[in-house]
């Protein structure tokens, strides 16, 4: 109040907000995080509609600050200890009337502040750690024994678990693998006879106009198994190569979990890359094949000769790496935009108590298909040249450099974006369906090893809360069970005390 009175020289009830600036640092640095330092200006001009500060807004601001430990309480209180959990300024507001020491006027400045981070009206605890910065020995001890608990147990783990939770992700990696692979097959052979035509075709002309002229003319002249060709080496390899890349994104992804359960945005990009790294080791001698098998249909002569036995024998093993670089310049870059991707868009998507319906699954897989493809498509194209067996009067490509020196001069920059459409509406389904069916198998088959449960599959807790209250789960309990369970973490914390904990007996 002296403060205020200071800068208030003629007693009109307001400051400045450079007063107000001013009274923060000198005053209250102790109470002002990185992020309020660093954007004062901007958060003291959101946290009011009017160009100076009033008494009141100045005292709400100050007991805002002074109440974050509070506020992040009744938080975790309305997320049920969820950190992730959405809520949103309704919700706040009405859990907020339990207590006396926080006010509405606080709520709507708490809010205004967290506009600079959101434009949703909805907070998390990452967003009110930003204002005031959550010291883990300054967590509600549910809290804290929770998290702690879970993180023991999960990075405790032996390896026997371990490698069973990773066979276990196999096996189901490698089913939904095979169904989104038949999903959108034929798309993929019209993409990959699409990318191997070329400007200056041996016949004198281009074979297909666009790639719905190229499935007309395989149904036509192939028959609708001619869309097929190909599928049994795609669903050999494909089993193998989803799996290994679904696996070893989780298993690298576990490893850059915090303690707080969140995922840092550099461990997803990581994770996504080494399992588009490691999926080579399936793509390369599957993709060599099928590739052959697809283009082998143009010609009818060819179409009769070109086995799959036929082809590995002649390839030999090595032979079957054709193409390893280019096949690495896509997969790569490709997982490391696609699985972030996935993991974002299936977070907007979840409901408010953080659970992915069915369709929600299968849009996220959907929606993050795009760019990955989309972005990659110049790679796949080099690799498609690199590996299809030329024809007389073709180019012959002799690696990823020479590919793309002999594509750029012969038929320029567009030609590296051949088939991208056919691409993308290939890549993006097959995703879609792929991480549907492995997500809807994990909660079906569900094995706990120790680990984490996929997210978004969390239950429902709407049974476990009547009319908004937390439940206790003691049937002597008669009520106040929400207000004693924020008290008793609030004394524990003001008077460092350690209530002791009970389990409850069975019966």
């Amino acid at each position: 109040m002296q403060a205020f009175k200071k800068f208030d020289i003629q007693k009109k009830g307001y400051i400045l907000p450079s007063n107000f600036k001013t009274i923060l640092l000198q005053m209250k640095a102790n109470l002002l995080s990185p992020y309020v330092r660093e954007n004062i200006d901007t958060l003291i001009t959101k946290s009011t509609d009017q160009s100076v500060i009033t008494y009141p807004h100045f005292v709400a601001f100050i007991y805002l600050l002074n109440n974050m430990e509070l506020i992040k309480k009744i938080y975790m209180t309305i997320s049920d200890e969820n950190p992730n959990k959405e809520v949103s300024k309704g919700q706040f507001l009405k859990e907020a009337q339990q207590f006396s020491q926080v006010t509405p006027y606080e709520i709507n400045i708490l809010f205004s502040l967290i506009k600079n981070l959101r434009d949703d009206e909805k907070i998390t605890l990452k967003d009110l750690e930003k204002i005031a910065p959550l010291e883990e020995k300054r967590m509600p001890y549910r809290v804290t024994a929770k998290l702690a608990e879970e993180t023991q147990i999960f990075q405790n783990r032996n390896i026997g678990l371990q490698f069973l939770e990773s066979g276990y992700r196999f096996l189901l990696g490698s089913i939904a693998g095979a169904i989104g692979a038949f999903a959108v097959y034929p798309i993929d052979l019209v993409k990959t006879r699409m990318q191997n035509q070329r400007s200056k075709s041996y016949v004198g002309e281009v074979m297909y106009r666009n790639s719905w002229d190229c499935f007309k003319k395989v149904v036509r002249h192939e028959g609708v198994l001619g869309l097929y060709k190909g599928l049994t080496v795609q669903l050999i390899g494909v089993a193998p190569e989803k799996a290994i890349k679904l696996t070893v994104n989780d298993f690298v992804r576990d490893k850059f979990v915090q303690y707080t359960g969140e995922l840092p945005l550099y461990g997803e990009v990581i994770a996504g890359g080494m399992a588009g790294g490691c999926q080579v080791v399936f793509t390369n001698p599957m993709e060599i094949v099928k590739i052959r098998m697809q283009v082998a249909g143009e010609i009818q002569s060819m179409a009769r000769s070109e086995k799959t036995i036929k082809i590995v024998r002649e390839l030999g093993i090595f032979g079957l790496y054709k193409g390893v670089r280019a096949c690495l310049l896509r997969d790569i870059p490709f997982s490391m935009i696609y699985f972030p991707t996935y993991s974002h868009v299936k977070k907007s998507f979840a409901d408010e108590n953080g659970h992915n319906s069915v369709m929600s699954l299968f849009y996220s897989g959907l929606i993050a298909g795009v760019p990955a493809a989309g972005l990659c498509t110049p790679a796949d194209v080099i690799k498609t040249r690199i590996q299809v067996r030329e024809r007389q009067g073709q180019t012959q490509y002799n690696g990823v450099i020479d590919a793309m020196v002999k594509i750029y001069k012969e038929e320029g920059a567009k030609a590296f974006w051949k088939g991208s459409g056919a691409r993308v509406f290939r890549s993006s389904p097959q995703f879609g369906v792929t991480l549907l069916s492995y997500e809807l198998l994990q909660r079906m088959f569900w094995v706990d090893f120790g680990g984490r449960k996929p997210e978004g599959s969390q239950i429902d807790i709407s049974k476990d809360i009547k009319h908004g209250e937390i439940v206790s789960l003691n049937s002597e309990h008669i009520g106040g069970f929400k207000l004693a369970t924020v008290t008793f973490a609030g004394i524990e914390n003001k008077f460092g005390l350690c209530f002791p904990k009970f389990n409850k007996v069975q019966q």
